[in-house]
Order: C-alpha cells, then sequence, then structure tokens
C-alpha cells in the first residue's frame, strides 16, 4: 500500500511540473525586439525644440530600426553606403545662394542640454574616451581620435565641434529661407551625423567649404564623411551643387 501511495504522488508531482512548464513558455517567448534603448538628447534641454510653422517644417525623424552602427563608425545616425547613394541622387541641384544676411548668431548654438551641459560639451563627453569635467561641465582632459586627420588628442582646448555640413554652407543651400527654430535644431542637431569632435586643426582648414573644396585629409574618413554631409543635406531638404555631389559620389566609392 505504502509503495502504491508513493507512486501516485509522483505521478501527480511529474504532472503538475509540465503544466508549469507549459504555461511558463507559452506566457514568456523569447524577446524578438532588443529591449529598450537609452534616452537620446534633444536639442534645447530638457524637452523638444518649438515646432516650426508648416512653411518651413522640421526634418523628418533619423531612420528607424535601432541597427547597430557599421564597424567604425563614429558618427550617430549614418546611414549605410546605398542609402547614402539614393539620397545623394534625390538631392536637388542648385547654384550656392547668397550670403546676404548671414551671421553664425542665426544658427543659435550651442543650445543647453540639461546638468549645466550644453551641445559642445555634450559631444566632447560622446566622442571622447576617460573626459574629465570641470563643475560647469566643461571638458577638461581626455582623449579624442579626430577623425579628419587621425591627430590623437588628450586638451579638450585642442579639440572643435565641427558641423559636418557648415551653417555658412546651410545657409546658402536653404537655410537662408528657415525660421529661427529650424536653424536652431540644424546647429544642435545630435540625432543625426552633423555634430563631431575633431581636432581644431583641421576644422579650421575645413571652414565652411564644400566637399567639392575640402576633403578630410585622412582618406579612410572619406566613406563616413560623404554618409554624413548627404544624410543630412537630404535630412534638411538642403540643395547641393554638380561638383558637391561628384564629389560625394567619390567619396561614397570608397566605402567597403
Amino acid at each position: 500500500m505504502g509503495r502504491q501511495i508513493r507512486l501516485r504522488h509522483l505521478r501527480v508531482a511529474a504532472s503538475a511540473l509540465a503544466v508549469a512548464v507549459a504555461a511558463g513558455c507559452a506566457g514568456n517567448p523569447v524577446d524578438s525586439g532588443g529591449g529598450g534603448g537609452s534616452g537620446v538628447p534633444v536639442p534645447g534641454g530638457g524637452g523638444a525644440l518649438p515646432s516650426p510653422p508648416a512653411s518651413s517644417a522640421a526634418p523628418p525623424a533619423p531612420p528607424a530600426g535601432g541597427a547597430e552602427p557599421a564597424r567604425g563608425d563614429v558618427l550617430p545616425g549614418l546611414v549605410d553606403a546605398a542609402t547614402a547613394r539614393a539620397q545623394l541622387a534625390a538631392l536637388a541641384v542648385a547654384a550656392p545662394g547668397t550670403m546676404a544676411g548671414y551671421s553664425r548668431s542665426r544658427f543659435t548654438h550651442w543650445a543647453e542640454q540639461g546638468d549645466r551641459c550644453d551641445t559642445r560639451e555634450t559631444v566632447l563627453q560622446r566622442d571622447g574616451q576617460d573626459v574629465v569635467r570641470d563643475a560647469e561641465c566643461r571638458a577638461v582632459t581626455g582623449t579624442w581620435r579626430s577623425l579628419y586627420d587621425g591627430a590623437v588628442v588628450t586638451e579638450a582646448s585642442g579639440m572643435d565641434i565641427d558641423h559636418i555640413v557648415p551653417l555658412a554652407e546651410g545657409w546658402r543651400s536653404g537655410a537662408a529661407a528657415w525660421d529661427a527654430a529650424k536653424r536652431k535644431a540644424f546647429a544642435n542637431d545630435l540625432l543625426r551625423p552633423q555634430l563631431l569632435a575633431v581636432s581644431a586643426a583641421s576644422n579650421r582648414s575645413k571652414g565652411d567649404q564644400a566637399p567639392d573644396r575640402w576633403q578630410p585629409p585622412d582618406r579612410s574618413s572619406w566613406c563616413q564623411y560623404g554618409r554624413a554631409w548627404t544624410t543630412v543635406k537630404a535630412a534638411y531638404g538642403l540643395t547641393a551643387t554638380e561638383d558637391e555631389k561628384r564629389m560625394l559620389g567619390m567619396m561614397l566609392d570608397t566605402c567597403s
């Protein structure tokens, strides 16, 4: 009798275990969504920039999908070479506009990003390693590798924040018609590949020149630079010259 009771208990336990396992599998499928992501700073700090009027709508959001950046990419929001080629082909061709009325102050920068940090300091932190800040959020030391020339810099004073598409170039290719909110978004865009910490020497060599007049001296950076320039111009609806598009095509040809 005792042996029969023990066998009955074992059968009941085994049945309960099978039910529990089946329920667990049905209620907890494998997560294929990749989990939650970290927040992305919004120009202006604390919230979204004011929406521009319908006549100067804000640029479209960066491509969705959460894909990992390609090996070696250091800029956020970069598309692949094939997408960049499609964007490049779609850029409207126009002669450069006049510089009448242009001033860097028309593009509000650097915007506050919270915790005493502005856009410049946010990019220095993002692009550097072991960055040390002072009490005012100013970067002091760290290690930065400049994409344009390969220079390694350890003092923040030796770094500039480059607008991939310079403010003056933006003005010549369409930004002169924008309102203040859209120009501020363009000058402080942390979502797209528009801002990059580079050596002061390379940034000042570039100035406000388009790719047909200036190319990064380190040719290995051309693929990223070409994709970044094209992505930003496409996102903001800016125009390009024929020479500019031709040089961008050559840069995209360096992408493996």
